[in-house]
């Protein structure tokens, strides 16, 4: 499921690139400057959250990593050390 999930992430755009294309083509109106601005501000956004994840969520330099292990029977995270 988490395939088809990504597939259709990976194809999203290239489907809004190929419908705005037909558009274009059939003589219908593009899309509004404010609907550019909003798409670009979204743009932004994720990638600032992106960029703010990273590093937050960044380990200490020097820090090696202990892969998750299965004690007990339970599943112990991986986590550095």
């Amino acid at each position: 499921m988490i395939r088809l999930a990504e597939l259709a992430l990976f194809l999203a755009p290239l489907a809004a690139y190929a419908l705005w294309q037909f558009a274009v083509r059939r003589g219908l109106p593009g899309p509004s400057p404010a609907a550019l601005a909003m798409i670009l501000a979204a743009l932004l956004l994720f990638g600032a959250g992106l960029v703010w994840f990273g590093v937050e969520e960044r380990a200490p330099p020097g820090t090696s990593y202990v892969p998750a292990q299965l004690r007990n029977g339970k599943i112990v995270e991986g986590h550095g050390a």
